[in-house]
Order: structure tokens, then sequence, then C-alpha cells
């Protein structure tokens, strides 16, 4: 259906890893779609209103993510890039499904 190399995912035993570049004090939470970075891997855009501070924006975006893929909060974890803009996600779960409600999700931006 679409190109794996352009999706901002990969599978895992757990679920999926997702690949976000996080934008904190960005004015709204929001997801914006997906992006090519030059180096060539897709990421997730993702906007939230705190800041980058004591974890805020990190805890932000999992609360971002968990309300629209509507996944428990328990579910989603920050694996890598804590401190960086680009970040991994990692989403418990069987994957074929994740994947599904992220396509129906992106489909909406």
């Amino acid at each position: 259906m679409s190109d794996p190399a352009a999706d901002p995912w990969r599978e895992t035993k757990e679920g999926i890893a997702l690949a976000v570049r996080l934008t904190p004090r960005g004015g709204r939470d929001a997801l914006d779609g997906v992006e090519t970075l030059a180096d060539g891997r897709a990421v997730l855009k993702a906007r939230v209103r705190a800041a980058p501070t004591e974890g805020e924006a990190n805890a932000a975006l999992v609360q971002l993510l968990a309300k629209e893929l509507r996944l428990p909060r328990s579910q989603l974890s920050i694996a890598a890039g804590a401190t960086a803009r680009l970040k991994t996600v990692v989403l418990e779960g069987e994957p074929k499904e994740l994947i599904a409600v992220l396509k129906a999700r992106l489909a909406r931006t």
C-alpha cells in the first residue's frame, strides 16, 4: 500500500516504535502529519503547548498520542530522545492494529 521507508514507525516484538519530531511550546497540542528529514527518515510531527522542562513536553506528547490514538497512556513510553526533539515512542500492543489506527489518524491530517 505505502512505501515502508516513508512510514515513521517500525514493528517491534512489543508493538511499534514511532519516530516523532516534537515541537514544545508549539501553541497547541496537535499532530501535524508525517515529514521526511534530510537524511530520508520519516517522522511524525507533533506539537505541544508544554515547555521542554522537567519532562513536561514528553508527558504532554504521551498524553496527546494516547488521546489521538485512543490508547491508554500506560501503553506508550518514550524509548529514546527524552531530551531531544527527535524521539522514539514505543506503543505496546498488536502491531497490525496499532499501525491501522495510526494510518487512520494520519489520513485525517
